[in-house]
């Protein structure tokens, strides 16, 4: 799980998903590689900057009433814990990857949540965050993702077969 957690075990995954996207789609792939990384950095700014600056809610290993029984497989941040950035980010990404691809009908697709839902998980099973914290990051995520999808396609059109 420790591994499934590290954001960067997922950089081939979003090198691969930017890359395959820029090589099928054209003029629009530009637009759509943008539109991904601005659906990372909003649910990245809420959770941070927002959401645990304004909660302050601290995480199991620092919480009074858990920090003696917290099972930690990685080392325990000082950072706030809701909410849980790796399942804003991760789940925002999902929504928009499915919204902006959902109109080709591949099934694989609707793996982008599986995979947000295996870091999401590994986030509670390590220890650093409660399961309240990551479905609050996986709201937030899910509203984040589907609100730039619509706007992407709003501006763009959608990702066109060329």
């Amino acid at each position: 799980m420790p591994f499934l957690r590290n954001q960067f075990t997922w950089v081939p995954l979003y090198l691969f998903l930017l890359a395959f996207v820029a090589l099928n789609f054209g003029k629009r792939a530009m637009a759509w590689c943008l539109f991904f990384l601005v659906t990372f950095a909003i649910t990245d700014l809420i959770s941070t900057q927002v959401l645990k600056a304004l909660v302050q809610r601290p995480r199991p290993c620092w919480d009074p009433l858990t920090a003696s029984t917290a099972r930690m497989l990685i080392p325990c941040s000082h950072a706030y814990s809701f909410v849980s950035s790796h399942a804003a980010n991760h789940f925002g990404m999902a929504m928009f990857l499915f919204q902006t691809m959902k109109q080709f009908g591949k099934p694989w697709i609707a793996l982008a949540f599986v995979w947000a839902l295996l870091v999401t998980y590994g986030q509670v099973y390590t220890g650093a965050h409660f399961p309240v914290d990551v479905a609050g990051g996986a709201l937030l995520g899910l509203l984040v993702g589907k609100w730039t999808a619509r706007l992407y396609q709003r501006q763009f059109g959608g990702l066109l077969v060329l």
